[in-house]
């Protein structure tokens, strides 16, 4: 897929203006978003993912677009994930309801600089070593193994948020405070001294956390395509409509008990698919003496069908057994 500087140059700045426009907006007006809005947000946001990918299809080809639709549904799912973890961290830093829009639209546009980077890391391994999708594939079966395990614990168990290595820096750096009278603002003055706002704290725990998350999202994805541009605007779109889905499914995702389980199912099926791949196009002595093997490969066509097959079942049978539960 041959795409032009200009089209890179275009797209990005456009999605990068609108993103700023959004932080811009939110920052003058913090507010909790209305159900009604975060809908309309939402569709917005849906519909110009689902307009990028035909527009794909239609000029680079069905398989491209394809590619586009498995990756953004593949990195929405995982996103929606994301939200429990984010949840827990607007608990923990007692974020009030009116500043968490702000603090979810800086949070998330530290996450997709962040991703970017990753994806242009993960690009140049792919092109300079074909061996590192053994290692992808190996990492999204050892995750999903894990998440089946996670999935499966008890649902009363509390999840606590760990603060990382760089929440702890800028704490200790900036004698980091708890109060929220400094509103959105990053830093503040108090008794006399420069300190870090919960706000700086809130965006950076939300950034950096959905960092390590693309530890396992960026890998599935280039499982799926190996074209940069649509890893970068298959995350981009995913990340966009986050905020919205974050205040209008809130008490569903309590709902979704089987989340775990099928995305274990799902990045288990990409890692195999990457294995498979690999097999395909080997070129470790030590295995089949340095050449590939004649194993099959799975298609996009069929890994769409798969992801959206995965998810259906996965929401149908959470709602089914929520419920029930409900009922007794």
């Amino acid at each position: 897929m041959h795409v032009p500087l200009w089209v890179w140059i275009t797209t990005l700045t456009i999605m990068i203006a609108f993103l700023l426009f959004d932080v811009i907006i939110i920052a003058r007006r913090p507010h909790k978003p209305s159900m009604a809005e975060c809908a309309r947000w939402l569709s917005f946001f849906v519909g110009a993912a689902a307009l990028f990918g035909i527009g794909i299809g239609l000029i680079s080809g069905w398989e491209y677009g394809t590619q586009f639709f498995a990756g953004w549904l593949t990195e929405y799912s995982l996103s929606i994930d994301n939200l429990f973890v984010f949840i827990i961290i607007m608990a923990k830093f007692g974020v009030p309801e009116k500043y968490q829009q702000a603090a979810l639209m800086i949070g998330i546009v530290i996450a997709l600089i962040l991703r970017a980077i990753f994806i242009a890391v993960g690009a140049a391994l792919i092109n300079q070593f074909a061996w590192i999708f053994y290692l992808f594939g190996a990492f999204l079966i050892y995750t999903a193994v894990k998440l089946a395990k996670e999935g499966m614990q008890d649902e009363d168990e509390d999840e606590e948020f760990q603060e990382n290595a760089i929440l702890k820096f800028v704490e200790r750096r900036f004698n980091a405070t708890t109060s929220w009278q400094f509103g959105t603002k990053l830093f503040g003055h108090l008794d006399g001294k420069r300190v870090a706002t919960p706000m700086l704290i809130t965006i950076l725990a939300l950034g950096t956390t959905d960092l390590m998350f693309a530890l396992d999202s960026i890998p599935a994805i280039f499982g799926l395509t190996r074209e940069p541009f649509i890893v970068l605007t298959a995350n981009i779109f995913a990340l966009m409509g986050l905020r919205q889905l974050y205040f209008l499914i809130g008490g569903l995702l309590k709902r979704l008990v089987y989340l775990s389980l099928g995305l274990s199912v799902l990045l288990a099926f990409i890692g195999v698919k990457l294995i498979l791949h690999a097999l395909h196009e080997n070129n470790l002595s030590f295995i089949n003496g340095g050449q590939p093997l004649p194993v099959p490969e799975i298609s996009i066509g069929v890994s769409l069908g798969a992801i959206i097959v995965i998810l259906g079942v996965t929401t149908i049978a959470s709602l089914i057994k929520s419920r029930r539960d409900a009922s007794l």
